[in-house]
């Protein structure tokens, strides 16, 4: 099983399941919300990358001039339209390395270490700082390796026990992958950035 097919059989939904989370995850994810709050002001232009059923851009509908989502699951998009976000919030069915947009955006994010699951990092970053220009403004969430423990009970939960750990990622035995990162190797993938850590088990990264 490929993260694809992974992803297509729901696992995004089971997962955002609190009952599913282990505290540390639980803690992220709530630290989560609250820097992206922070760091998306009122009247911005917002893309996200990976948006999955459009959680984050639900949460900050109100206060933008504009949202769109994309993903490549075209399930998670077709639940995200259905919700029927008031406001200027818009989702499509897109590839993360090749985003039919305009570069208008003032912020672009790729949430819940998303980006540590897509297998062309580099392009997915082009393409984020190629639709929101401005420095600082790509906005990264992904998990440290001391999430390494949280992760393992969590994907078990979910049916997926990890049979593989590496200094970079853990994978189950159905082939789902999901990486981790040191500051060092953020910065040897992303270049300039600003790295802060989110609760115990993961970084935002500002790029």
């Amino acid at each position: 099983m490929s993260n694809d097919a992974a992803y297509a059989g729901g696992l995004l939904n089971r997962a955002l399941n609190p009952a599913t989370q282990p505290p540390p995850i639980r803690e992220f994810l709530r630290e989560e919300r609250e820097r992206l709050r922070r760091n998306v002001r009122s009247g911005q232009r917002v893309v996200d990358f990976g948006c999955g059923t459009g959680r984050h851009l639900v949460e900050l509908a109100s206060r933008l001039a504009l949202g769109v989502g994309l993903d490549y699951q075209r399930a998670y998009i077709a639940s995200a339209v259905a919700a029927k976000i008031p406001g200027a919030v818009y989702f499509i069915v897109a590839d993360a390395t090749q985003v039919p947009c305009a570069p208008s955006f003032d912020v672009a994010i790729c949430m819940t270490n998303t980006w540590g699951t897509m297998s062309d990092k580099a392009a997915v970053l082009r393409e984020m700082r190629r639709l929101a220009p401005a420095s600082g403004r790509r906005l990264l969430s992904v998990y440290s390796a001391t999430s390494i423990g949280a992760r393992r009970e969590w994907y078990a939960r979910l049916g997926h026990a990890v049979t593989r750990e590496t200094d970079e990622y853990l994978e189950t035995a159905e082939g789902f992958r999901s990486e981790h990162f040191t500051v060092e190797r953020l910065r040897s993938l992303i270049g300039q950035c600003e790295i802060e850590p989110i609760g115990e088990v993961g970084y935002l990264v500002l790029a």
